[in-house]
């Protein structure tokens, strides 16, 4: 994010110019069924193999809301802190497309489940709140395919009635980064929830992107809004060119327009869809084929009650055990890595040396073998039992990464791995003192410098004393023996 002290700005010809960005995220609801229908909502099934009748708007077919979609909902506008509106109500969105079997969308517009609520973005110790104006319920369309025939358009209903949470941002953020952040912090909120996967990349989630620019204190100016944008990195490229060209088209004169807009990921840049229909366009009106909802205490109790430790809280109670504020952030910020990391804990590990151990060496291990934490073959549990051994000296430093390397070839516990194969560290003193005497009589010119004042020759000898134990010996014991011999 920008800092504080300098504001993010785009420069034109005649100064600068503040940028304006809202977001409408579209973020599928974690169910087993759709909103109105009892089809399924699995990613990747045959087209058209997950349609029921009234996905496809069959006469006579009539609506009936899914419980678990209201319940998600509830519970993501209760995690960020939003207002919870007891009484909410289906509208009718009238629009006539290919892959809309209804002709309308049901959604909300008068009266949303969700109101206004808040999430925090930091950068360092800087806090800024993003406002969230609402939070409704929809239903998702179809998907047209073009690349099935030369001259035709297919249709794919799967998607036609999967329910949908729209997040609608206030206009409240000022540069492309602060949008990046925001859009991850609630990304990483929703998946701790678990009211949507999250998958950008499987169209789970995306983004509508509203930029407009203005010089800094004036009145917002006309916005444009980028349908569809399913990445992070992709939201931050749309906003930074939308803004330049809107800044360049202003000062050559040309008036903005309401607008929707294209986002082209190959090219970085945007492209006019269609001018931007208002409200009274779609013809809005109360669905007739559905009751108001009416939510009571006991089923707020309940979705209340279901939240789990949300990431901020997450990340203080680690600072709290003595975990750097950097390893908090890297451990919150996926709730699967939160989810092992605190069966970590659980099973015993001391907090930051577990902490370093899992963003170090874990994380590490983990990239090469291209795997991610749910797929690791060492287990938090195998990871306590390391960590044992290295704290109650059994283990060196070296040896642990010796022993760390079997157990993701093998899946053996490490302390098995010791005994098979004789890693355990010696704090024998004898035996150390004996190694220590044959090394300086090896290395009798070294020896003659370090007691002629080449004090750094010391880590030399710490070396070779390891080395001759074949990494066995108890680092503490060799320095304070090896200081010894030295005099």
């Amino acid at each position: 994010m920008a800092d504080a002290s300098a504001p993010y700005r785009i420069k034109g010809d005649t100064g600068e110019w503040e940028v304006v960005i809202g977001l409408e995220v579209h973020a599928q609801v974690t169910s087993n069924a759709k909103l109105f229908s009892g089809a399924a909502t699995a990613f990747g099934a045959e087209p058209n193999s997950q349609v029921s009748l009234i996905d496809a708007a069959m006469p006579g077919m009539l609506p009936v809301p899914n419980r678990e979609c209201i319940r998600q909902a509830v519970r993501t506008g209760m995690a960020i802190d939003a207002q919870i509106n007891k009484w909410s109500r289906f509208d009718r969105k009238n629009y006539f497309y290919a892959d809309l079997p209804q002709g309308y969308q049901i959604s909300q517009l008068y009266h949303p489940l969700v109101g206004e609520g808040t999430v925090e973005i930091e950068d360092g110790d800087t806090v800024k709140t993003i406002g969230v104006e609402r939070i409704h319920v929809e239903q998702d369309a179809g998907k047209l395919m073009h690349d099935q025939h030369p001259r035709l358009s297919y249709v794919d209903l799967n998607r036609s009635g999967v329910a949908l949470m729209e997040i609608v941002s206030k206009p409240d953020m000022r540069s492309p980064a602060e949008a990046g952040a925001y859009l991850t912090k609630l990304r990483a909120i929703l998946r701790y929830v678990g009211s949507c996967d999250g998958n950008m990349d499987q169209g789970s989630m995306r983004a509508d992107v509203n930029v407009s620019v203005r010089k800094p204190g004036d009145e917002f100016g006309t916005r444009t809004e980028t349908k569809n944008v399913n990445s992070v990195r992709f939201v931050m490229a749309a906003i930074e060119y939308e803004a330049k060209r809107q800044v360049a088209a202003i000062e050559a004169g040309e008036r903005i327009v309401q607008e929707t807009r294209l986002f082209n990921p190959d090219s970085g840049t945007t492209r006019s869809m269609r001018s931007k229909e208002d409200a009274h366009d779609y013809r809005y009106f109360p669905d007739p084929d559905l009751l108001p909802l009416e939510l009571d205490d006991a089923f707020l109790d309940e979705c209340r009650a279901s939240l789990p430790e949300l990431p901020d809280a997450k990340r203080k109670r680690y600072e709290g055990l003595g975990i750097t504020p950097y390893n908090a952030d890297v451990l919150t910020a996926e709730v699967e890595t939160a989810r092992w990391f605190d069966a970590l804990l659980e099973a015993g590990a001391a907090p930051a040396a577990a902490s370093n151990w899992v963003t170090g060496e874990l994380f590490g291990a983990l990239n090469r073998i291209g795997m991610d934490i749910t797929q690791s073959p060492v287990t938090p549990g195998q990871a306590a039992e390391l960590l044992a051994l290295v704290a109650d000296g059994t283990l060196s430093g070296s040896l642990a990464k010796q022993v760390f390397e079997v157990m993701l070839e093998t899946g053996d516990a490490p302390g098995k791995i010791v005994e098979e194969r004789g890693l355990k560290q010696t704090s024998d003193i004898g035996a150390i003192e004996g190694v220590i005497a044959e090394v300086l009589a090896k290395n009798p010119n070294q020896l003659e410098q370090y007691r002629g004042g080449k004090e750094a020759l010391f880590g030399f000898f710490v070396g070779q004393t390891m080395k001759a134990m074949g990494g066995k010996a108890n680092p503490g014991v060799v320095n304070a023996l090896l200081k010894k011999a030295l005099g």
